[in-house]
């Protein structure tokens, strides 16, 4: 897992771990990361399904609930197969443009 910690988010890529290796790690890893905007990173994982995606939503739930962003950056995932509790990007700039929007929301009281 490759972690990049920056002032407004955390950039995570799984590196080599299968998705359910990836995603076990994160867990574990998950009260480190709780208090800020995550940004996971498929961009150059390959084969990734909506079944994976899925395996994320519980997190992408608590993020939320502590006014916390959570976007999986993957290309080749149809965003309507996506429930409207995870946000799915397909590149790094579009994430850092979920960030933003959902900062203004939340400022705004949405």
């Amino acid at each position: 897992m490759i972690i990049n910690k920056t002032e407004k988010y955390t950039h995570i890529k799984p590196g080599q771990y299968s998705v359910n290796q990836f995603i076990t790690k994160l867990q574990n890893k998950q009260p480190e990361f709780i208090e800020e905007h995550i940004i996971i990173d498929f961009s150059e994982k390959i084969n990734i399904n909506i079944k994976e995606i899925l395996l994320f939503l519980n997190m992408s739930v608590l993020h939320y609930q502590n006014d916390k962003s959570f976007v999986i950056v993957c290309n080749g995932i149809n965003i309507s197969d996506v429930p409207e509790e995870i946000n799915v990007v397909p590149t790094f700039v579009e994430a850092l443009d979920v960030l933003e929007m959902e900062a203004i929301e939340r400022d705004l009281g949405f």
